[in-house]
This record gives structure tokens, C-alpha cells and sequence, in this order.
């Protein structure tokens, strides 16, 4: 069955670069990024990896801890490593889970069958502390993802289970975000955001970044 956007995400155990990896016990009360690739040794899975090597101490600053997963095994992993190195300018920094017996892709329904019938589809899993899944993006094997677009909707998720906002289109951090229109109470709304807010419409109300 396909994870759905609130539900508690299924533990696992399961080989990685860095050993065995008993995946709620790794991720402790951190956010994760769990993201799939096709194969090992693949061009776009290549850049990804060295990317999100890059990207690493991003994340960090947002307790959010990173874990690939490709089908191939451990050592084979190892070897596209030296590779990621060579050609990114990094190694992965995070672990590489090695599922050879596709049994987290399974589980977190990762092989699309009219895609290709063995091979995992580019997956992204944004998971929040308590284990809820708050993100899923699949991409086609053919495009890489954006991984500074991760970090915006970390940015969005984390700003808005905290406040009583949300997010406009494009919104980065730092920009203006919109009052939910559960509230009306004129002095609840003081008292929330003491920076004002302008009315667009009585439905959309902008205010400044309330953690800003």
C-alpha cells in the first residue's frame, strides 16, 4: 500500500555503507530525507549524491539527518563512491542503504511497475520527527531533482507546524507568509503577529515571517 502524507512510516533494518542501519533508531527524534535512486553508477544518481554531500551541513542546521538507498549492494556502493568523489568534488557523507533484496522499496512503494518493473523510481520521503511522512516528490529516472527545493519546503514545514501560517507560491525563507484562515479573532491576531498584517482579501492575509 502507498504511504499517504500523515501516516507513520514503517521501520526497517537494512545494510548501508555505514553498516546495519535499524532505520527509527538512526533517525532518533530528527527529520530525515530518504531518497532513492535507479542503480548504481548512473550519471544523474551521480551528481544527486554529490550534491546532497554538499548540501549536508543545510540540512544539519535544520535537524535534518540524509539517507540514500539504491538496489545495488554495499560494495558495490562503496566503489560508486570513489567515483561521486572523483567527479563531484565530494564523497557521500551520509549513509547508502543497500537494498539488494528491495525490501524498502517495497515498503515505502518505490518500484513503479509501468516505469520500470525493477528498478526504483527517483523517490523523495521528507519525514518529520515523530516519524510522520510530511513529503513525497517522484521524479522520472531521466530528471534530476532539486535539492534546494527540499530545503525550502523543510523551511515551509518546520515554519508552519510552529506558527499559525502558511506558505504562498515561491515563498522562501525570510518572506512574507499567510495568517491560516481559521483565525479571525481580532485580538488573537494582535497577539500572534505583533508585526501587523495587511488584508488582501479577508481570506488573504499576508504578515512578515513571525521567527524573523
Amino acid at each position: 500500500m502507498a504511504l499517504r502524507l500523515g501516516d507513520t512510516v514503517p521501520d526497517f533494518t537494512q545494510e548501508s555503507t555505514e553498516g546495519p542501519i535499524r532505520f527509527y533508531d538512526w533517525a532518533g527524534d530528527s527529520w530525515v530525507v530518504l531518497f532513492s535512486h535507479p542503480k548504481d553508477f548512473t550519471p544523474v544518481c551521480t551528481t544527486e549524491l554529490g550534491e546532497v554531500a554538499r548540501l549536508k551541513p543545510e540540512f544539519a542546521k535544520r535537524n535534518v539527518k540524509v539517507i540514500a538507498l539504491s538496489v545495488d549492494d554495499a560494495t558495490s556502493h562503496a566503489g560508486w563512491s570513489k567515483d561521486i568523489e572523483e567527479t563531484q568534488g565530494l564523497a557521500p557523507n551520509y549513509p547508502i542503504l543497500a537494498d539488494a533484496d528491495r525490501k524498502v522499496s517495497d515498503l515505502y512503494d518505490m518500484i513503479h511497475p509501468n516505469a520500470n518493473d525493477t528498478l526504483t523510481v527517483r523517490s523523495v520521503f521528507i519525514i518529520d520527527g515523530k516519524k510522520k511522512l510530511r513529503l513525497t516528490l517522484t521524479y522520472p529516472a531521466s530528471t534530476g531533482r532539486n535539492f534546494d527545493e527540499l530545503l525550502r519546503v523543510i523551511d515551509s514545514l518546520q515554519l508552519t507546524d510552529n506558527y499559525s501560517v502558511a506558505t504562498p507560491a515561491n515563498w522562501k525563507d525570510g518572506d512574507d507568509v499567510v495568517i491560516v484562515p481559521s483565525l479571525k479573532d481580532e485580538a488573537v491576531l494582535k497577539e500572534k503577529f505583533p508585526k501587523g498584517y495587511t488584508a488582501v482579501k479577508p481570506y488573504l492575509r499576508l504578515t512578515p515571517q513571525p521567527n524573523k
